[in-house]
């Protein structure tokens, strides 16, 4: 099968590649790089000549279309709906990178669209009493972003009721793993903080809690949703609220009460968990990764990399946000002039050179 990942560069969307490829499916990468790194990629690119090809494209683009006619992708998954930026600017790339994939979808006769969506963007501060949220609830309207990511959904709906293209939409819990900027969510940064020996910042009580989704079980969604759940919002979540200060603990193997005080972030989401009760039925899919296992995996795997360079210490900023990506933060990554993707990658290393092809 050959299969699209636009946002491929970033974090999620990466691991989404590697496991396409290990699946046998020939795999086009569409990802302008404002906020994903060729490095992500290059152990693929090693591992499965000939079957990865790079096109280093705005998802806006005219030349998307002409682009999806000549490759014919059966399926295309999208990564790169931004939570971050200016309010025309997300929403300029989150509506109308949407549309215009959409459009190229349509040309090519792409049978399959699967969107990832950053869950707290789309649900926005729902009460305490629905939690864990399911599909159906939503809050009041919280964000230009949670505006952007229900109007995606919303597109999504027409475009399979005009043009019969199928679609899956992903509410992504806070994806956490490797490859993941420190700046793009509170797991990356506090592994960064403690792997330079410094303390991580806290934002606010700490008692604000994140459903946390180890980066293996999300991309296990991802790709089960590529044949599966058709015309439906599917959360991608555990269930399970974790707090910032629980975290910190099981992170930096210490109190919270050590950690650097910072000023509470302007319309955080205090509370927040998924329902994973609908991805269970239509995705036949379900989390196996607890996050005090996750955790240690994550920093089992960045022990054995090399030391991170003085200069690329964790902004302390970042550790308080729970939220992660604000995607593009796929809940904020994207496209913009604050582009980060929901998969928001990290690593910006040296960049490789893939084969490129439009």
């Amino acid at each position: 099968m050959r299969t699209l990942v636009v946002g491929g560069a970033g974090f999620l969307g990466s691991h989404v590649v590697d496991r396409l490829l290990a699946e046998g499916h020939v795999v086009d990468v569409v990802d302008d790089l404002s906020s994903g790194s060729l490095a992500n990629l290059a152990a693929a690119r090693a591992a499965h000549v000939g079957s990865l090809k790079f096109h280093n494209l705005d998802v806006r683009v005219p030349e998307l279309s002409d682009l999806l006619v000549r490759l014919k992708p059966e399926v295309a998954i999208h990564l790169a709906v931004p939570t971050r930026g200016s309010g025309p600017d997300l929403l300029g790339v989150a509506l109308g990178g949407t549309a215009n994939l959409l459009d190229a979808v349509v040309a090519a006769g792409t049978t399959k669209v699967v969107v990832g969506l950053d869950a707290i963007s789309y649900y926005g501060p729902v009460p305490l009493r629905d939690l864990p949220v399911k599909e159906g609830t939503l809050g009041p309207p919280h964000s230009i972003a949670t505006i952007a990511h229900r109007a995606v959904a919303d597109v999504l709906a027409l475009y399979r009721d005009r043009h019969a293209v199928e679609f899956t939409a992903l509410g992504l819990g806070h994806v956490y793993g490797t490859r993941q900027r420190p700046s793009a969510g509170v797991v990356a940064a506090f592994a960064a903080a403690r792997r330079a020996g410094l303390p991580a910042e806290i934002h606010g009580t700490g008692k604000q809690t994140r459903d946390l989704v180890a980066v293996d079980d999300a991309v296990d969604a991802v790709v089960r949703a590529t044949t599966r759940g058709t015309g439906l919002v599917i959360n991608v979540g555990t269930g399970v609220q974790t707090s910032v200060k629980e975290l910190h603990e099981l992170v930096m193997a210490a109190p919270a009460t050590v950690a650097t005080p910072g000023p509470a972030r302007p319309g955080d989401v205090d509370r927040f968990a998924l329902s994973p009760v609908r991805a269970r039925i239509h995705l036949a899919w379900a989390p196996w990764t607890d996050v005090a296992t996750g955790v240690a995996e994550l920093l089992a795997q960045l022990a054995a990399e090399a030391p991170p360079e003085p200069v690329a210490l964790v902004t302390p900023a970042a550790a308080g946000e729970a939220s992660g990506p604000s995607v593009g933060e796929l809940g904020d990554d994207v496209a913009g002039a604050d582009r980060t993707r929901h998969d928001d990658t990290g690593v910006h290393a040296p960049e490789v050179q893939l084969p490129t092809d439009g």
